[in-house]
């Protein structure tokens, strides 16, 4: 494969990102989750010789990809982690605040892409879903044995499936006669017991996307992370966050917001309201999606959310 079509992936929102981090030559940037590294290659491009970046990924192949476009430059730092580790991974390069950090969240494109991953129901592959194969039970493993309230507790909680109990009872029934070990049996599967279809969507979406969820600890990745993103962003440092479903975007969307409110006590008690904290964080401009000519460059970003917020001088107490 040629540099040229490795290096093709188009990334999200990228200028609406790189106006959100407003990169200073001399900063430490962090790209949570590298990918391969379409928004890693545009702020390296605005850092200076004294600027840092620091990249994650919790998958081997993310993190291989970005060695070997990035391993040369001196001012870049890669590390196999998930971002729910973002503290410990500064602490182990001696890095104590940061300047900007994006986390472009859920699946990326190459995973998509590849059917051996198995994260997509459009083709045939083992029936995996970890975002870091190197650990972890597969999406098979857990479909061997988890009992149908968990099934339909998963489907109805992560992939907002109306139909959760009807494909959970369909699940069981089918691994009773043999194991379900593949993509396409499992969207097959599906199709078969969701009795409606959503205009423009696979019946299978919400249950891979649920299952995926569930497999990787999305949301609770997310949780860890964005409490130690406020722990080392700098006052004024900014904090890009990409969503792509709504599950992702509301947990967002609270912790900046819940960041944003300033301290509140009783009006008749005799506190002046400049001795409260301040707040953690101010957002900075609405949510920003795709525009039309960007979704029809790259259909993928038509779900895309962006939300950036600054952090302030106050803080939670951590």
């Amino acid at each position: 494969m040629t540099d040229d079509a490795r290096h093709s992936h188009v990334p999200v929102l990228l200028e609406p990102v790189l106006d959100a981090l407003a990169v200073r030559p001399d900063g430490v940037y962090v790209d949570a989750t590298l990918g391969r590294g379409g928004h890693a290659a545009a702020v390296l491009e605005r850092l200076g010789p004294a600027g840092r970046l620091i990249l994650l990924d919790r998958d081997p192949a993310a993190v291989a990809a970005g060695r070997a476009r990035f391993g040369q430059d001196a001012r870049v730092a890669i590390v196999h982690s998930p971002f729910s580790r973002l503290q410990q991974v500064l602490s182990g390069l001696d890095v104590a605040q940061v300047h900007g950090i994006l986390a472009d969240l859920g699946v990326s494109s190459p995973q998509l892409d590849e059917a051996a991953r198995g994260f997509s129901f459009r083709q045939d592959g083992p029936l995996d879903m970890r975002m870091d194969p190197t650990q972890g039970e597969t999406a098979a493993d857990w479909l061997a044995q988890a009992e149908v309230g968990e099934v339909a507790r998963v489907l109805r909680d992560y992939g907002e499936e109306r139909f959760a109990l009807r494909i959970a009872r369909a699940i069981v029934a089918a691994r009773g006669q043999h194991p379900l070990t593949r993509t396409g049996e499992l969207a097959a599967l599906v199709a078969k017991a969701v009795p409606t279809r959503e205009a423009g969507k696979d019946p299978a979406t919400r249950t891979f996307q649920a299952i995926r969820i569930h497999i990787n600890r999305e949301l609770d990745e997310l949780q860890q992370f964005l409490a130690q993103a406020e722990a080392v962003l700098a006052p004024g440092g900014r904090l890009a966050v990409i969503s792509f479903h709504s599950l992702e975007d509301r947990l967002v969307k609270r912790f900046m917001r819940h960041g944003a409110q300033a301290a509140q006590v009783h009006p008749d008690l005799p506190i002046a309201a400049a001795a409260l904290p301040a707040p953690a964080w101010h957002a900075v401009g609405k949510a920003v999606h795709a525009s039309a000519a960007e979704v029809a460059r790259n259909p993928r970003a038509r779900s895309a959310v962006l939300r950036v917020a600054e952090r302030g001088t106050g803080g939670r107490g951590r």
